[in-house]
């Protein structure tokens, strides 16, 4: 399967997919994460963990992750599935509060980020970004 980028690049100069969770009623609600190839920790952002916390299992373990700022932080650690194109997957995602610097992407842009998926979901789930076509390529299991 491929997915196209361009919708994310050419608003925001970041490679953004749409993802969708679906609570116990079957409301869906479309979040937008960016890919990020440098970041080693899936992240959910404090501000949507706390309008879904229903919807996540809150683990009992906690991840060191450097923040935006370059400082490391202590983070909870949950499990989140999600459906990105008729596919669900279940990953681990630390929750980190990004505030201001989502609100100045979100001020420049008018595009709000809800998290990111790391290098470490793109390999454990087959996801090949091809930069150059601005496509992701999911591997066929």
């Amino acid at each position: 399967m491929e997915y196209s980028l361009y919708w994310g690049i050419e608003k925001t100069n970041l490679p953004l997919v749409v993802i969708n969770f679906t609570d116990e009623i079957g409301k869906v609600s479309n979040l937008c994460f960016l890919i990020d190839t440098g970041a080693t920790h899936n992240i959910l952002f404090t501000y949507v963990y706390k309008h879904f916390k229903y919807k996540f299992k809150l683990l009992d373990e906690e991840q060191s992750i450097m923040g935006i700022e370059g400082e490391y932080k202590e983070t909870p650690v949950i499990e989140a599935t999600f459906n990105f194109e008729g596919q669900y997957y279940t990953s681990k995602f630390s929750v980190y509060d990004a505030t201001e610097a989502m609100k100045q992407v979100q001020e420049e842009t008018g595009v709000q980020i809800h998290g990111v998926l790391s290098i470490t979901f793109l390999i454990e789930n087959g996801w090949i970004i091809d930069f150059e076509k601005l496509k992701i390529i999911i591997k066929d299991e």
